[in-house]
């Protein structure tokens, strides 16, 4: 295979990120490229900006699957590329272009090299949020077509080029959106006796919820909050009447998220009566742990430690939430980090992952697909 295909590939879909449910450029590019191979063995089926494909196998007895998601961030590119993002305020600062290019890798060759078993890849939208993999598995197509194992990866900066990490079960956290609105009474900068002052309540609510994880969660576990957005009144002469909270959650396990949420739901009751407001909870978008399939976790991790140019380490878990744990829910399989050695991390505006990690991951995962077909 020609790798800098690919590379262009990648810096096509690295200069068109686009928001989850909105990824519509994006999804032109991939059926465009998908149309212009072999399609003898190809089946393809779209759902909203999502793409199944199907590799058809010569003897199938049953389905491998692969996900890859396809949507951006709502950050600014700082990188200073000459393919960086054209499109303002949007940026594959998560590694999706590299995901996405790694599925188009796997599915060129196994259309020129067929195996007996089908393949399905998956190309999912809105990962970042709203969430698209819990409502990609409830459709017909996924039901027709439901593989019997799954696998995804993601990028990892902080490793090298070479390295994967895994684990046998738990792999990413829980995790769950929150926003807190807080109304009040505004009123005049001078008066604040007469007022209800929303800023002066988000401030003590935010101090407030420091304490859930040190006090209510036990100190073996490991949970955290994150507020990572506050907003609140107009301008600097008017008490706010309204503030808002933005952040999330992130637990090992099922029950401390509900105790979590728990102490949250009481903490901003006592927000409410101290402070005479009103006051919402949303939770917003919420993911389902990763948990790999500790079986195939174990098979996959002996398999790579046997390739010579691939460095593998079992890795402890991390707080990172990833909706491709609703399919992990269903589906037995597993996910594991591509090293991509970045001086910056995930989520930052000069994430610039190394492309020779693509050509790692699909000779990688072409192996390994083509050993569990056996």
């Amino acid at each position: 295979m020609d790798f800098n295909t690919f590379i262009k590939i990648r810096r096509d879909l690295h200069q068109i990120p686009e928001l989850g449910f909105k990824e519509f450029k994006t999804q032109a590019y991939l059926l465009e490229y998908l149309s212009r191979l072999p399609q003898d063995t190809l089946e393809i089926k779209t759902w909203k900006t999502g793409i199944f494909v199907r590799v058809k196998g010569m003897n199938p007895k049953k389905t491998i699957g692969y996900r890859a998601d396809i949507d951006g961030l709502p950050i600014t590119e700082a990188t200073g590329l000459e393919f960086k993002s054209l499109h303002d305020g949007q940026m594959h600062a998560c590694g999706h272009d590299f995901h996405m290019t790694i599925a188009l890798g796997l599915i060129s060759y196994f259309v020129a090299h067929p195996i007996d078993d089908h393949l399905l890849f998956i190309f999912q939208p809105a990962e970042e949020g709203p969430g698209g993999a819990e409502p990609m598995l409830k459709t017909e197509v996924m039901q027709e077509w439901k593989p019997d194992m799954i696998i995804a990866l993601h990028i990892a900066p902080e490793y090298p080029v070479g390295t994967i990490a895994t684990r046998e079960g738990l792999l990413f956290a829980n995790t769950s959106e929150l926003f807190i609105d807080l109304e009040g009474k505004g009123g005049h900068a001078a008066y604040p006796h007469q007022t209800n002052d929303m800023v002066v309540a988000a401030c003590a609510l935010v101090n407030q919820l420091q304490s859930v994880i040190s006090r209510n969660v036990d100190p073996l576990d490991s949970a955290v909050i994150t507020i990572g957005k506050i907003t609140g009144g107009t301008v600097q002469n008017i008490i706010a009447e309204t503030a808002r909270l933005e952040g999330t959650i992130r637990t090992l396990s099922v029950e401390s998220m509900a105790r979590v949420k728990e102490r949250i739901e009481a903490l901003v009751k006592g927000v409410e009566v101290g402070y005479q407001c009103r006051t919402s909870i949303d939770y917003g978008a919420m993911y389902h742990q990763v948990y790999n399939n500790e079986e195939l976790a174990r098979d996959f991790i002996a398999f790579a430690e046997e390739k010579e140019n691939i460095d593998v380490i079992v890795c402890k878990e991390a707080m990172t939430g990833e909706d491709f744990g609703y399919m992990l829910k269903e589906i037995p399989g597993f996910m594991f980090w591509l090293g991509v050695n970045s001086d910056h991390g995930l989520h930052h505006a000069k994430l610039d992952p190394d492309e020779d990690a693509i050509k790692t991951a699909v000779d990688l995962l072409t192996t390994y697909i083509k050993y569990k077909s056996k």
